[in-house]
């Protein structure tokens, strides 16, 4: 009996093809535009993405598909009423990559509360370098005085598995951690040692620092005007969940309106961001290219999770 065909949209870690090769036919591609896309979806019966979009229109390529395997913990890209109706089971792999991206949100957490990136651009640009005063007076003088992080107020939006790694870490440091989350029972956050509230505007108006870990919805962004108003004076904002979740637009205005002190984005819509983007050159806004997951650990751990995952799927344990 000949093995499953397997289509792996991107490349994977090796230990992840490794699995799937050891009981399937594998076609590595590079992206949607490989030209080898169509006759490979045409006899595939699994196919393993990243973050590229599977819409119907994939899907429909694909006539034999019986499970599609997301790379990541997100799900927005796929089209699931339409895996569903035709009857496509999909997995993903939603603790593989939580420590990385928590570990991301700590530590720029820790950059923006204590100043350092703003003192870094200034000691490179050579503005710390006035003849007779030391430089840590400089650093003074010029206003780059940080905070500790210890007893800053962590508000969690999501309480999944990055969310909660994300605040057993910030505990660590000395945070005061609460989370909302509607969909996770008070019970589970009280066993972490978080206090769950019960409202958004509730844990925006008390908290020094917001990390957003929850899906996005396309043009319903959780954070508008409104809600960003709701922030003390001075708060940080990181988003290394979806682009979707904070209007681009409102985080400019209350950046540069300093009712923001700094925000730390890691997603984008489109991806990359264009050149221009006011989010790229709004200073207190620091952005990163989609990283927060991409550590040799957790790509490792993503490529063999959503391997197995297939491999269950397809009846092959």
């Amino acid at each position: 009996m000949s093995q499953p065909h397997v289509v792996v949209l991107e490349p994977i870690a090796d230990s992840g093809l490794r699995v799937l090769r050891s009981r399937c036919d594998v076609t590595v591609l590079d992206g949607t535009a490989d030209a080898r896309r169509d006759a490979s979806l045409a006899t595939c019966a699994a196919l393993v993405v990243r973050s590229t979009p599977v819409t119907a229109e994939l899907i429909n390529r694909a006539p034999r598909l019986r499970v599609i395997g997301r790379h990541g913990a997100g799900l927005d890209n796929i089209d699931l009423d339409h895996a569903r109706a035709v009857g496509i089971a999909v997995v993903n792999t939603p603790h593989s990559n939580a420590e990385s991206v928590a570990e991301y949100a700590l530590t720029v957490m820790l950059l923006l509360v204590k100043g350092v990136l703003g003192a870094s651009r200034a000691l490179h640009a050579g503005e710390l370098s006035t003849p007779g005063r030391s430089l840590p007076g400089q650093v003074v003088a010029s206003g780059y005085v940080g905070h500790e992080i210890t007893t800053r107020r962590l508000g969690v939006v999501g309480f999944g598995a990055i969310g909660r790694a994300v605040a057993c870490k910030a505990m660590a440091l000395g945070m005061d951690v609460a989370a909302y989350d509607p969909y996770v029972e008070g019970t589970v956050m009280e066993l972490a040692g978080v206090r769950r509230v019960e409202t958004l505007d509730e844990l925006l108006t008390g908290s020094d620092v917001v990390s957003l870990h929850v899906p996005g919805r396309p043009g319903q962004p959780l954070l508008g005007e409104r809600e960003l108003a709701l922030l003390p004076p001075g708060a940080i904002l990181v988003n290394s969940a979806r682009a979707s979740l904070v209007e681009p637009t409102a985080l400019v205005a209350a950046v540069e309106r300093g009712r923001i002190t700094a925000a730390a984005l890691d997603v984008f819509d489109p991806e990359p961001p264009p050149a221009a983007s006011p989010l790229l050159h709004t200073p207190g806004i620091f952005c990163t290219p989609h990283m927060a997951a991409m550590t040799h650990e957790a790509l490792d751990r993503m490529a063999v999770d959503v391997a197995n995952a297939v491999l269950e799927a397809l009846g092959l344990p």
